[in-house]
C-alpha cells in the first residue's frame, strides 16, 4: 500500500510539473519547409491557390481517401474555403484570406479544438525553377497543454509540410 501511494504521489508531482512547465513554455508556434521545384511559378501557383488541387499534392487527403471535403466561396484566391472531416486527419477547415497571383497565398487554418492558425505558401524565383516555401504560425495561448503541442508543431507538422511540397513538385515538374 505504501508503495502504491507514494506511485500516485510521483505522478501526480510529474503532472504538475508538466503543467507548470508549460506556462513557461512560449505561445506562439511555427512550421515552415521549403522545396525548389524545376517549373515556373505560373505552372505552381494554380496547384496552391485552388481549394479542389490540394487534394492532389497534399498528405492528409492521401492518408485518409474517405475524408469529407466541402467547399465554399470562389474556387481560388481570397475567399475560397474548404472543411472537412476525417477520422484519422481531424475534422476542420482552410480559408484563403490573401492572394498575390504566381507570388503568395495566405490562409486561415482551423482544426477542430485548437486556436486558428495563419500560413502562407510563398513562391520565389529561384534559378530556372520556383522556391516554394509552406509556412504556419499561431498562438496557443495560456493553456499550458495546448503550449506543449505548440512546442512540438515543427515536429508534428513539418513532415506533413515535407511529404506535401515533394508531391506538389512532383505534380508541377510533371
Amino acid at each position: 500500500m505504501r508503495i502504491a501511494l507514494k506511485v500516485v504521489g510521483y505522478l501526480i508531482g510529474l503532472i504538475v510539473l508538466l503543467l507548470l512547465a508549460g506556462f513557461l513554455l512560449p505561445s506562439a508556434f511555427k512550421a515552415e519547409r521549403s522545396v525548389t521545384i524545376n517549373a515556373p511559378a505560373e505552372k505552381i501557383y494554380p496547384l496552391v491557390a485552388n481549394t479542389k488541387e490540394w487534394k492532389r499534392w497534399t498528405v492528409w487527403n492521401q492518408r485518409d481517401p474517405n475524408m469529407q471535403v466541402t467547399y465554399a466561396g470562389p474556387e481560388s484566391g481570397v475567399g475560397a474555403k474548404w472543411d472537412w472531416k476525417s477520422k484519422s486527419e481531424g475534422n476542420g477547415g482552410m480559408e484563403f484570406t490573401s492572394a498575390e497571383p504566381n507570388k503568395r497565398l495566405g490562409y486561415k487554418l482551423t482544426m477542430e479544438g485548437m486556436t486558428p492558425s495563419n500560413g502562407d505558401v510563398i513562391l520565389a524565383a529561384a534559378g530556372n525553377g520556383t522556391k516554394v516555401t509552406w509556412t504556419m504560425a499561431g498562438d496557443a495561448g495560456m493553456n499550458p497543454m495546448t503550449r506543449w503541442f505548440g512546442y512540438f508543431m515543427d515536429r508534428l507538422v513539418g513532415p506533413d509540410f515535407e511529404a506535401g511540397l515533394a508531391n506538389l513538385k512532383k505534380l508541377a515538374e510533371s
